[in-house]
């Protein structure tokens, strides 16, 4: 039976657990939380849970090895278990999209996220499916980097957890109708009503 990985990125550690950053792990927590996965344990950098989603086994993945070196893991638990990267979805915040917007991409390039760079430089390719979570740009002259260790305040935590739910979404809909079709359905804001 194929094996799917379900990657999210973020930091550990409780100081960056609420962070802009760690959207990707909430997204795999959520994905813990609706398939009775909760059962991480510690191997091979990462956070790993065996799970059962939408009748395909899937590993959901934190890395542990902070955001820059999240290739590392990735690249460990593939050789580890034979993964197809063809199988591999990661999940992450990102600057350049627009705040409560969803992108889905079937590949390209890290457009900057250290983490992404990181795994392209650790597979060897671009071509990986990904889930954008859009953070915006930091306002007037803050440095990127403060503001994706800063955590959502007020309505825009709101949003951020319905861009969570949505994300969880579309990583059910691409292990059981395809990324295209989670593409279609789930690319674009959240305020927009999925059909």
């Amino acid at each position: 039976m194929t094996r799917y990985l379900v990657v999210g990125l973020g930091n550990p550690g409780v100081r960056y657990e609420k962070t802009r950053h760690n959207i990707g792990f909430w997204v795999v927590d959520e994905l813990a939380r609706r398939w009775n996965a909760s059962n991480f344990k510690t191997e091979r950098k990462a956070l790993v849970a065996d799970a059962t989603i939408k009748n395909q086994r899937v590993l959901l993945i934190k890395p542990q090895t902070y955001m820059n070196l999240s290739g590392e893991a990735v690249r460990a638990i593939i050789d580890f278990y034979k993964l197809d990267i063809e199988n591999l979805i990661v999940i992450h915040d990102d600057l350049d999209v627009d705040f409560g917007v969803l992108r889905i991409r079937k590949g390209g390039s890290a457009g900057g996220q250290n983490g992404v760079k990181n795994i392209i430089q650790h597979l060897h390719t671009q071509n990986f499916k990904r889930i954008r979570c859009g953070i915006g740009r930091p306002p007037g002259r803050m440095d990127p980097a403060d503001y994706v260790l800063e955590p959502f305040k007020g309505d825009q935590e709101i949003t951020a957890r319905l861009m969570v739910d949505r994300a969880a979404d579309a990583v059910e809909t691409w292990l059981s109708d395809g990324i295209d079709i989670a593409m279609n359905r789930y690319n674009g804001a959240v305020e927009k009503e999925t059909p």
